[in-house]
């Protein structure tokens, strides 16, 4: 008897119950939620865009030390004349892993220039987590964590953020959430930094 309420039930509502089930799968899997707003990105609505009108606002306290994946600490000061890609990310985070694929092919797109110096600041609180989500995704990304203070100009806690540094290393982007930057208006902006 129940069990033929039940299909009563689902056959009347069967759209309400597979919205339910689409729901509780956003809710408990960080690669649904990721795959989900990949699509959203994938539509262009969410591209980074650097803005003439933010270079006259830019920001100079942007000094903050980090480490490489080897150990060796530096600092934003020693990049001076170089345009830095900085982005803030964590492996737990699904705006952080939807807009990833799209950060690799910006950073396999530009790596040889170095004129630009791309910072992939991990938040892990287990960096093999990151490199283990690196290398299952076959990101070639490189792996950064700071090492100190970072100005709250740059970074305030909220993942994913993006950050452009332009050669006198002052902010020309700051962008919190996720986005696409593997677009080619971006990538001519980045250009005009040089």
């Amino acid at each position: 008897m129940l069990l033929q309420k039940i299909k009563t039930w689902l056959r009347k509502n069967w759209l309400t119950f597979l919205m339910m089930l689409l729901l509780v799968v956003l809710i408990v899997s960080p690669s649904a939620k990721s795959w989900v707003m990949q699509q959203l990105l994938s539509t262009g609505v969410f591209n980074a865009d650097i803005k003439k009108e933010g270079m006259a606002n830019a920001s100079s306290n942007t000094t903050f030390s980090f480490t490489n994946a080897q150990g060796v600490e530096a600092s934003t000061a020693s990049l001076k004349g170089k345009v830095v890609f900085v982005n803030f990310w964590a492996s737990w985070c699904p705006p952080c892993r939807a807009e990833m694929p799209s950060l690799n092919e910006l950073y396999k797109k530009l790596k040889d220039d170095n004129r630009f110096f791309f910072l992939f600041m991990n938040e892990d609180d287990d960096k093999m987590k990151a490199k283990q989500y690196l290398d299952k995704n076959r990101f070639n990304i490189p792996l950064f964590s700071r090492s100190g203070y970072v100005p709250t100009e740059i970074f305030s806690g909220t993942l994913p953020t993006t950050i452009v540094l332009n050669k006198e290393g002052k902010i020309v982007l700051q962008h919190t959430g996720m986005a696409g930057y593997n677009t080619d208006e971006f990538i001519r902006q980045l250009k005009e930094l040089l």
